[in-house]
């Protein structure tokens, strides 16, 4: 199993590294409290706030990314457009559009909310568990993608079909499927029932 920092950090306001904060949520999605980022992931997992957004272009296609390499999370696998968790205390739609600006250098020209799925993900690799109260979020995008290469490692905008074949070739996060699954009435209602999804 490979081996983990300590703890996950960002940068603060005044330069100083700070530790990441979830916000841990019962059943209900509730709050109850908070963990730091890496401890919330250890097995057994513990239950917290995340989202999941999902990008369309003007022909129906959906932008995936490759998370990147030095991620400490599932590094180099493919996943939907964006995800991540919200700071405590921040709504999950504000830190959907914060993330994907910050990881991908785009503002959606549309983001609406398509409701929530709650799972349990053990990572085979890392050994660590995404125990998640997950948000979800679909879109449009029309700006070109400037990713951030800490993050993404790259892109891909791509068709239902396509989708299909590359997941049944290429490695993607553990999470993905269950994800997408959830969030398709919302997809199709937003790219139409001839886009295929």
């Amino acid at each position: 199993m490979p081996i983990t920092p300590a703890t996950a950090t960002h940068r603060s306001p005044n330069g100083t590294a700070e530790a990441i904060l979830l916000e841990l949520v019962d059943e209900d999605g509730t709050t109850i409290g908070t963990a730091e980022k890496l401890a919330a992931h250890q097995p057994p997992g513990r239950l917290h706030r995340a989202f999941s957004v999902f990008l369309f272009d003007e022909r129906g296609r959906l932008l995936l990314q490759q998370r990147a390499l030095g991620k400490y999370h599932s590094p180099g696998v493919w996943s939907n457009t964006c995800c991540g968790h919200p700071y405590p205390g921040e709504a999950p739609f504000a830190a959907a559009a914060r993330r994907t600006y910050e990881e991908l250098g785009i503002s959606p020209s549309l983001l609406a909310e398509a409701g929530t799925v709650r799972y349990n993900h053990p990572d085979p690799d890392s050994g660590l568990v995404e125990q998640e109260y997950n948000h979800l979020f679909v879109g449009l995008v029309q700006s070109p993608v400037h990713p951030d290469p800490q993050e993404v490692g790259a892109t891909a905008f791509v068709t239902a079909a396509e989708l299909a074949e590359r997941h049944a070739k290429d490695p993607f996060s553990s999470w993905f499927m269950t994800v997408l699954d959830a969030a398709r009435p919302a997809i199709r209602e937003l790219t139409g029932a001839s886009a295929g999804w």
